[in-house]
């Protein structure tokens, strides 16, 4: 087995292509188990040129310019290969290739860092607002709601929600390319409720902690809530690109309600979702992604939630009252360390059993009757709701002080929580975030 070539590929190349990758790679000559030896030959020819891959090749620093004209040169012989999208922010591109490609790739374009597999992403899921006591917070005589700040959702889509009227001010659609904001799935329009819900269907019942934010909605989950790496790499640089041209109405925060399993790579940032999160938060913009819904077995913190420098949420159960006195972690909650040995998650969030906005006749619609609560409202699980209500306590701040950098949000949030404080950081992390305490005084 060992004598094929492409097997040989992968073992002197291990240090340039990604674990799922290299697996990719080696479960194509599965088959060859139960295929006569005298055929081998003929089968790995056909295979290395026919089976296509989608990945993310990441280019050595400083040589991204060079390293893509010459991976394109390299594609542009090579038949049912091509590249698909750029990413210059983090000096990646992601394509479509063979293994024979891969091969040629790895042989002749020397400025290659790495290629990862393109793999598949998901949403997140399994009284928050006043538990997270952000109902009423004021500041100078004048109520907190979240006006004037942008809040970007990367996720499924946002349906055009009567609780939502007038502020879906923007939206990126990388599935299906649709210009109208719209959410075939369901999990997108109840995070973004769950940030902005105005409460107007419900006579303010079911209002998020900034009612009056704008929500710009970025597409990059299709109609079952999954996606791929490359789509939402480039959901966030469509943000950070929104920013550079729209500098007076820039985006303050993104809202991730979504990943994968976290990979151990050398460090963090060699994730390549990672480091697009990170180029956000280094562009000024406050980035909240969900902790991952995979506990309460240690260690399963999910990527982008592995970030350093990100706000990771898990979530806790207020079961549904106001009063802290009965509130629990969530038995899914994923907990830290993370895979790099690193403290996690960095705040809680109510998260179980969450209502929010229901985006009729989607998918989630569809398939949870029973989670339907009147005609516009819809209930969840997940560190999926607990992020948003975090994004939407961070909305708060930023209307209190706009020039405060993602660093000081992040410390004021961490700052805030009266319960949990002195428990095990991995579980619970700083504790419940607070919205009282979060918003600076003056």
């Amino acid at each position: 087995m060992f004598g094929y070539s492409m097997i040989q590929m992968v073992r002197s190349n291990a240090h340039k292509l990604d674990w799922p990758l290299r697996e990719n790679v080696l479960q194509l000559y599965k088959p060859f188990k139960w295929t006569p030896c005298f055929l081998h030959s003929f089968f790995e020819a056909k295979l290395k040129n026919r089976k296509k891959m989608s990945v993310i090749i990441e280019f050595e620093e400083g040589r991204h310019e060079t390293g893509y004209h010459t991976a394109g040169q390299v594609l542009s012989n090579e038949k049912r290969s091509k590249i698909k999208k750029r990413f210059h922010k983090i000096n990646c591109c992601s394509a479509d290739i063979t293994p024979t490609a891969l091969q040629m790739l790895l042989s002749q374009c020397e400025d290659i860092r790495k290629v990862y597999l393109n793999r598949e992403v998901k949403a997140l899921l399994d009284t928050a607002t006043e538990s997270v006591h952000a109902k009423e917070v004021k500041r100078n005589g004048t109520s907190l709601t979240g006006k004037g700040v942008n809040v970007a959702v990367i996720d499924t889509g946002i349906y055009q929600h009567p609780d939502l009227e007038g502020r879906i001010t923007g939206f990126a659609d990388f599935v299906n390319q649709r210009t109208e904001p719209y959410d075939d799935n369901g999990h997108g329009t109840h995070c973004a409720g769950d940030i902005a819900s105005s409460g107007a269907s419900s006579s303010g019942k079911y209002r998020g902690p900034a009612p009056e934010a704008n929500l710009l909605g970025v597409k990059v989950l299709n109609k079952s809530g999954s996606g791929t790496l490359a789509d939402i790499i480039e959901g966030v640089e469509w943000c950070i690109h929104y920013n550079e041209k729209y500098t007076e109405k820039p985006i303050h925060i993104i809202s991730m309600s979504l990943g994968g399993e976290a990979l151990r790579y050398d460090k963090e940032t060699d994730d390549p979702l990672v480091r697009a999160v990170e180029e956000a938060w280094n562009a000024g913009i406050v980035v909240c992604v969900a902790a991952g819904n995979s506990g309460p077995e240690a260690q399963t913190i999910s990527s982008p939630g592995v970030s350093e420098k990100v706000i990771t949420v898990g979530a806790y159960d207020d079961n549904d009252t106001a009063s802290n006195e009965d509130d629990t972690i969530a038995a899914f909650s994923s907990r830290g360390p993370t895979v790099y040995g690193k403290e996690k998650p960095d705040i809680l969030a109510p998260g179980v059993d969450i209502i929010s906005l229901r985006s009729p006749r989607s998918y989630l619609d569809k398939l949870q009757k029973s989670s339907r609560v009147g005609s516009f409202y819809f209930s969840l699980s997940g560190t999926s709701m607990a992020t948003p209500i975090c994004a939407g306590v961070a909305a708060l701040i930023l209307q209190q002080n706009t020039e405060l950098t993602p660093d000081e949000v992040k410390t004021l949030m961490k700052q805030s929580p009266d319960k949990w404080t002195n428990e095990d950081p991995n579980i619970y992390g700083a504790g419940a975030v607070n919205a009282e305490n979060a918003v600076p005084k003056e």
